[in-house]
């Protein structure tokens, strides 16, 4: 019986793992987006600017939400 009672939270937690994986999939293309942006800062492309950088983050989050909808990560 306990492993009866154990099976409905393994696939609960398999399918929690899941969902996360595939987001953190989707999500690829907006950490590289972060990723290039801070190197263009520190190659010295882009003024180190704290405002221009919440901007860009604000956006880009934005973004993230609006394309990838219930997928997007909260950060």
């Amino acid at each position: 019986m306990g492993d009866a009672a154990t099976a409905p939270d393994c696939i609960r937690d398999t399918v929690v793992a899941l969902a996360r994986s595939s987001s953190d999939v989707m999500a690829l293309p907006f950490d590289i987006a972060r990723d290039q942006y801070a190197s263009a800062v520190r190659a010295g492309l882009i003024e180190r600017s704290m405002l221009a950088s919440a901007q860009f983050g604000q956006a880009l989050n934005a973004l993230e939400r609006l394309t990838l909808g219930p997928w997007a990560r909260s950060l």
